[in-house]
């Protein structure tokens, strides 16, 4: 998060090989259903408590080449922070921690979904079943 990237380690060694930078507050990371891209939520700040309206955006990057393909901003700001890939892998779900809104991006086009929720959703969680999610890091089941 402090660095706006991501560290690339090596899986033996567990040593640091690589940098690829990202956008302001990189912090969750989640790989794609096809296991080609990771997808990067770039919180738009380094701090713990940002502000709203930030310069939040989730970055693309492609595993076999190590480089963002796409970078996905959000109209009018936001601050995406944990969340999930739908079972389908169709949606990128993210808490808007510092705009009190979940965000769901369109995984092909990078399209975004704004919905208000309560106030500084840190943690949103998609289990592939349909029907079946947890807000915040609670692990508690709806």
């Amino acid at each position: 998060m402090m660095v706006d990237g991501v560290h690339v380690v090596d899986g033996e060694t567990f040593r640091q090989i690589g940098f690829i930078p990202t956008g302001v507050g990189a912090h969750g990371l989640y790989p794609s259903r096809d296991g080609k891209s990771l997808y990067v939520a770039n919180r738009g700040s380094n701090k713990i408590r940002g502000t709203p309206g930030g310069k939040g955006s989730v970055s693309v990057i492609d595993f076999a080449s190590r480089v963002v393909t796409k970078n996905w901003t959000i109209p009018g700001g936001g601050s995406p922070d944990m969340g999930n890939v739908s079972g389908d892998g169709k949606y990128l779900w993210l808490g808007g921690r510092y705009d009190d809104t979940a965000y769901r991006f369109n995984t092909d086009t990078g399209a975004v979904d704004k919905i208000k929720v309560g106030r500084e959703p840190h943690g949103l969680t998609v289990w592939p079943q349909p029907g079946r999610f947890s807000l915040g890091h609670t692990g508690n089941l709806r």
